[in-house]
């Protein structure tokens, strides 16, 4: 990225990379929630699931192709405005500290702008992520508790309130900004190493910068992010303390590897996916710089 920040085009670009984003990535992440929320099965007894490739597997014979893609909906309406926002903090985190328009800042200055755009976007993160969840380890052959993210949401708010919408905002916060903070400052990093001085960032390294932005994010995010999708799409009462219950029973029955469950899927969608959403935004800044210069 420019050091020169201009946050309205942050949040444009950024909207549409985020569109980017779930396209390449959606059908890993389904992966990822249902290899995680699988119920816990007895010492003689098979799991749902072996892996990523037999969740893959069975979801697609199953379901189909489409069923890879089961609670989309819900991230595809909600991801422009929660990416935009992301890189829109981005860009105001790292305003704030510069004190000249062109000042090249520090990688812990870049993880602290980045960390600032995770308080960003948990506002619509979180019901969004909820609703994603639930609706994602709906299993073909049992009748759907919930027919699309609409439905979902009123259900939820008749159950629960706005208070169940938003169940898990504290772990999605938890998540979102240390994982926020690494992946910008990552390609930010990345770019300025893969970039001659001066010289125009190209394809390649920004491939390469937002791959690998990507799996630094998941590799901070993902502990929290398994908290968070047990939390949330548990029924209601099971976890009277939240996120520390999740917590403890977790490693009391699982252990601490539970805690990076689904992490092949994670990894394996982390590189293409924010590969994919690093050259949208680049891709619309450069339109937005062409279109208006002077903005």
């Amino acid at each position: 990225m420019s050091e020169h920040v201009n946050p309205v085009k942050h949040f444009l670009s950024g909207g549409f990379g985020g569109v980017c984003t779930v396209i390449a990535g959606h059908p890993l992440d389904t992966i990822k929630v249902r290899l995680q929320t699988v119920s816990k099965v007895g010492p003689n007894e098979q799991p749902l699931y072996s892996g990523t490739w037999d969740c893959a597997k069975k979801t697609i014979a199953k379901e189909g192709i489409r069923g890879l893609y089961k609670g989309m909906a819900a991230p595809l309406c909600g991801v422009s405005p929660i990416f935009a926002i992301s890189f829109l903090g981005y860009g105001v985190g790292k305003k704030l500290q510069q004190k000249t328009v062109d000042e090249k800042l520090r990688p812990d200055q870049l993880f602290y702008a980045g960390a600032f755009s995770g308080i960003f976007t948990t506002v619509i993160m979180a019901p969004g992520e909820r609703i994603k969840c639930l609706l994602q380890i709906q299993h073909a052959g049992a009748k759907p508790k919930y027919n699309g993210p609409i439905d979902c949401a009123k259900k939820l708010y008749k159950e629960g309130g706005i208070r169940s919408i938003y169940k898990g905002t504290c772990a999605t916060l938890l998540r979102d900004v240390p994982a926020s903070g690494m992946y910008f400052m990552t390609y930010d990093c990345m770019q300025r190493l893969l970039t001659p001085e001066n010289g125009k960032i190209g394809i390649l390294s920004t491939i390469l910068s937002g791959g690998l932005a990507g799996i630094a994010n998941w590799i901070v995010g993902m502990p929290p992010d398994v908290l968070k999708s047990r939390l949330q799409t548990a029924p209601e009462g099971t976890y009277k303390n939240g996120l520390r219950d999740v917590y403890v029973e977790l490693m009391r029955n699982e252990g601490p590897r539970a805690l990076y469950t689904g992490v092949v899927p994670v990894m394996l969608r982390a590189f293409p996916a924010n590969a994919a959403c690093f050259v949208g935004f680049e891709v619309a800044m450069k339109f937005f710089n062409w279109v208006a210069p002077d903005l």
